[in-house]
């Protein structure tokens, strides 16, 4: 996944520990992993009930060339952008740690290590 380890490298997503997840802007992510081969199959977004702004979204995308499929799930903050991002690769998380993004993260084929 070049796209997003380049983002990672530019501090443009950042792992949170304590929230188990990457602040990232959502569409960054999406066009990242859209740029790395995976076709979007299905989108979707949230709304709060009292103000109707996006409470966050999901993107499900598949690699026809691999068959792997990624989900990137995102919770809007409160404080503004940018978001809580939990993705997934073939049912594994996409994780900061190095005992498993180093694997993941850099799998060419996009499969799990």
């Amino acid at each position: 996944m070049n796209e997003l380890d380049e983002l990672r490298g530019h501090g443009r997503m950042t792992w949170i520990e304590a929230e188990q997840g990457w602040v990232a802007a959502p569409d960054e992510i999406v066009n990242a992993l859209s740029n790395d081969g995976f076709e979007e199959c299905k989108p979707e977004v949230t709304t709060s009930r009292r103000n109707h702004r996006p409470a966050g979204g999901m993107w499900h995308g598949i690699n026809r060339s691999t068959g792997a499929v990624v989900s990137a799930t995102w919770v809007n903050r409160r404080l503004g952008p940018p978001a809580l991002v939990f993705i997934t690769m073939d049912g594994q998380s996409l994780r900061g740690d190095t005992s498993n993004s180093g694997s993941d993260s850099r799998r060419e084929d996009g499969g799990e290590a």
